[in-house]
């Protein structure tokens, strides 16, 4: 299958290298070759790559940047998208965009369904539903899907952060009042792997088993990586007082995702296993990470 992704030099562009290379011809394209703010760079470059599918993970990911830019952001995010939709249809290809669990507010007790009303919180999740729209009003073969909490090789990623502060100050503050289910690039690169050849439409919800704060998620790196949990310090939101409004449950039910894979995604804590073996892996043989 001849597949093209954009934003390919982040954390999940890295991990799908081993799952798609061996199978399939991908055309790996970042803003360098494929500026998705660029209708004309997006159409020049699905015209040459001549796509049966396109997996779309560009995006501007800095929630609290975004709020304080939401031009940009929606620039990105949502223009962006239609960019890359427009052309789909033109090259007749199947769309697969990533989405977050930040559409929702947080506010129900349950884990959220795809079905469920998405009212986000920030300037961040309400661009990448301004894209969700946009890939459904336009693009008949498409799949959405939602994800949270990613990390993945490089250093832009929570338990990378949890990794720098705490050897840096010496004690970290991270929220107890947000509780998500953290998700490994690696183990979502393989279920991407899988919806990229299978013909289902629609929204579905993508994440690691298990969820957790972020404040024990925190604890855990720490603990997993040989260091103190203890120097970890509950927070509140509220007394964070970060730029842009999280979700306090922005838990997936990824039930739809489990029952029609057969094979729901591992434990968080195994990713975290995974994410800190290819740490050490990378820094004892000198390799550089993407970012």
């Amino acid at each position: 299958m001849r597949i093209l992704v954009t934003g390919a030099d982040g954390q999940l562009g890295h991990a799908l290298r081993p799952v798609l290379e061996p199978r399939h011809t991908v055309q790996w394209t970042d803003l360098h070759q494929l500026d998705v703010c660029d209708p004309a760079s997006v159409r020049a470059g699905v015209r040459a790559a001549a796509p049966e599918v396109i997996l779309h993970l560009a995006a501007w990911t800095d929630v609290d940047r975004c709020e304080a830019e939401p031009e940009q952001a929606f620039r990105v995010n949502a223009l962006g998208t239609r960019h890359v939709a427009q052309a789909a249809v033109e090259a007749g290809a199947r769309l697969v965009f990533l989405s977050t669990d930040y559409v929702f507010d947080g506010r129900q007790e349950r884990s959220y369904r795809e079905e469920d009303a998405p009212r986000p919180l920030n300037v961040y999740g309400r661009s990448k539903l301004d894209a969700e729209a946009t890939v459904q009003a336009l693009v008949a073969g498409h799949r959405i899907v939602r994800t949270s909490g990613l990390f993945g090789a490089g250093e832009r990623n929570f338990p990378a952060a949890i990794l720098r502060a705490s050897a840096r100050d010496g004690r970290v503050r991270v929220v107890t009042d947000q509780v998500c289910r953290p998700t490994y690039a690696g183990h979502l690169a393989e279920a991407l792997g899988a919806i990229l050849t299978s013909t289902a439409n629609g929204i579905v919800h993508v994440a690691s088993a298990g969820a957790t704060s972020w404040f024990e998620f925190a604890r855990a790196v720490l603990r997993a990586a040989g260091a103190d949990p203890d120097v970890v310090d509950p927070i509140s939101s509220e007394a964070l007082g970060r730029p842009a409004r999280r979700p306090a449950n922005s838990v997936l039910d990824t039930a739809v995702y489990d029952a029609a894979s057969g094979r729901p995604l591992p434990h968080w804590s195994e990713g975290l296993a995974d994410f800190l073996a290819a740490r050490r892996s990378a820094g004892a043989s000198g390799r550089g990470e993407p970012t």
